[in-house]
């Protein structure tokens, strides 16, 4: 594992469904696009397997996810915060 990573980092699988903002390396925020509803989730690892999820996503990502930016992510939490 790499000390240089500097959270927050974000995400998005290949297929535009889910967004993610990895807070730290035990947390995180997941949105889900199904439809054209938007749904927002937030995480804290609480064991093993959740913790490997959010290292996959940190540091090998690149065959299910691509890098975005803050701003898509934060676009993408707004609509989320207005479907809910």
């Amino acid at each position: 594992m790499s000390e240089d990573i500097k959270y927050p980092v974000y995400r998005k699988y290949k297929n535009n469904r889910s967004f993610f903002k990895i807070i730290s390396a035990s947390e995180f925020e997941e949105i889900k696009v199904e439809a054209e509803k938007y749904t927002f989730h937030h995480f804290r690892a609480l064991i093993l397997p959740d913790r490997n999820f959010i290292y996959d996503l940190t540091f090998s990502f690149s065959a299910h996810c691509d890098e975005i930016g803050e701003e898509e992510y934060e676009m993408r939490k707004t609509k989320a915060q207005q479907d809910q």
